[in-house]
């Protein structure tokens, strides 16, 4: 556990239950940013870039709030992160609808993907930023498994179209290199250990 109370910049139950589950302190606090990839970041820096994207615009809300400069203001550690999918060299990003979703996840069957996940937490006076990569192979699937699955679990929130704690990740997947946690949207034991050095700095 820490002890150290923190601010998550994250809507996603999945993050807030790893936390949770994790005894880490934290009230969540969100503003809307832009999640659209930046042109020209190799694909193995996009999640951080846009983790801290999201940092900063939580920071600056507070500042905002306190009436103070966001490059000074005192506060408490803001954890932000965000999920990428990459097939094949290419980020594959949330679904737009039923069909892109079940379009995605065929892509997927029988094939080993990679899980990214950065992690950004800002803190008065600087910042820890680390990505974490996690390889997931899919068994092959069928369309009526797959269709099944989009229909009953609605994965359209979630990059790549799945999440591995359902139906799909019980049944489809054939093995993990890495961070199981990490494939939920945060790898929270390194999170923790960055925490803990930041608390006993």
């Amino acid at each position: 556990m820490t002890a150290l109370p923190i601010i998550l910049a994250s809507q996603s139950p999945r993050r807030s239950q790893l936390l949770q589950w994790a005894e880490v302190a934290f009230e969540v606090m969100i503003s809307a940013t832009d999640e659209n990839i930046p042109a020209g970041l190799p694909v193995e820096e996009v999640a951080t870039a846009i983790a801290r994207e999201k940092a900063l615009t939580v920071r600056q809300q507070l500042a905002l709030a306190h009436g103070a400069d966001a490059q000074r203001l005192t506060h408490p550690p803001i954890l932000a992160a965000d999920t990428v999918v990459v097939l094949n060299g290419n980020i594959i990003g949330k679904p737009t609808d039923e069909a892109d979703a079940i379009n995605t996840l065929l892509q997927l069957s029988g094939k080993t993907h990679t899980v990214i996940t950065g992690v950004v937490i800002l803190h008065t006076g600087g910042e820890i930023a680390f990505s974490e990569a996690t390889q997931v192979t899919f068994h092959a699937l069928t369309k009526p498994q797959v269709e099944f699955y989009v229909r009953q679990y609605q994965p359209f929130d979630k990059a790549g179209s799945y999440a591995i704690q359902e139906w799909i990740g019980v049944v489809g997947i054939k093995s993990i290199a890495g961070d199981f946690y990490n494939v939920m949207g945060l790898p929270v034991s390194r999170v923790v250990m960055a925490l803990n050095a930041l608390q006993q700095a």
